[in-house]
């Protein structure tokens, strides 16, 4: 059996553009419904989401049933041994935040890669388990390191001073930009819509495009979402599953509540 191809990597590699959706209900069954709806790609979060290992081993394998959507998962932190454990458990591509050097992304490189005969490879520690499919993948030591994929976030001014080096970076895939934590590091908490965050995402899409990179972003909003995909912006998240329900479950009430406060209303008894 041979190693997996990752089609994600694939994608960005030929800047295929790839719309995702945000997965941070830490449920199998929600996971399993957005996988099912078409995405090509479901990002289950580990960093402001309530999901454990296997919590996402759970999601991850639940989305592996609609082979058209691919599983990411963001970690909590660049930690060496938090990124093994998610590579073991046979996730292959990950979202790193707060990356805001080459130096910290160069090190996320050796992390998510095994030591090689050449002397080339990273640190990821040796072992079986379910990513090797317990051996039965059985020149997975030797071929995972073509197939992970690595996003870093950029999402403070520092990260966008250190921009260019960071998306130089070889091992690098892409480099996904944080509007709301970018918004906060300018000064323009909670307001990423503010006319200068967005001229700094623009300018950072460009600058990671000319590195030969894959840029990307997340947005609820849909005109926003088509502006940065024209800008050239390759793999989009355009949604959030916490917001959709939220949104359409307060939606929902809101509709009926005013329709019974309106029957209330009127008068009762009257003669025709």
């Amino acid at each position: 059996m041979k190693t997996p191809i990752n089609p994600f990597k694939q994608a960005l590699a030929q800047r295929r553009a790839q719309i995702g959706l945000w997965v941070g209900l830490a449920s199998g069954l929600s996971a399993e419904i957005c996988a099912g709806a078409g995405f090509d790609w479901l990002l289950i979060d580990g960093e402001h989401a309530p999901n454990g290992l296997q919590d996402l081993l759970g999601q991850a394998q639940a989305i592996a049933a609609y082979p058209e959507t691919n599983a990411i998962a963001r970690v909590p932190t660049g930690d060496a041994v938090l990124i093994k454990q998610y590579l073991d458990v046979g996730l292959q591509t990950l979202l790193v935040p707060m990356v805001d050097t080459a130096e910290e992304a160069a090190q996320l490189v050796r992390a998510c890669r095994y030591p090689q005969d050449d002397g080339q490879g990273g640190i990821r520690g040796m072992a079986g388990g379910r990513a090797s499919r317990w051996g039965r993948f059985p020149n997975y030591a030797k071929e995972a390191n073509e197939q992970v994929c690595l996003l870093v976030q950029a999402e403070t001014t520092e990260a966008l001073n250190n921009l260019d080096a960071i998306a130089a970076t070889p091992g690098v895939d892409g480099v996904f930009i944080g509007p709301a934590d970018l918004s906060a590091s300018m000064g323009h908490v909670g307001n990423p819509g503010h006319p200068d965050v967005q001229a700094a995402i623009e300018d950072a899409i460009a600058r990671i495009l000319h590195a030969g990179k894959a840029p990307g972003i997340l947005t609820s909003d849909e005109a926003q979402a088509k502006h940065y995909m024209a800008l050239g912006a390759v793999f989009v998240a355009v949604g959030l599953d916490t917001q959709i329900l939220a949104r359409q479950t307060s939606a929902l009430a809101a509709r009926f509540k005013a329709e019974a406060r309106l029957a209330a209303e009127l008068p009762k008894g009257s003669v025709y």
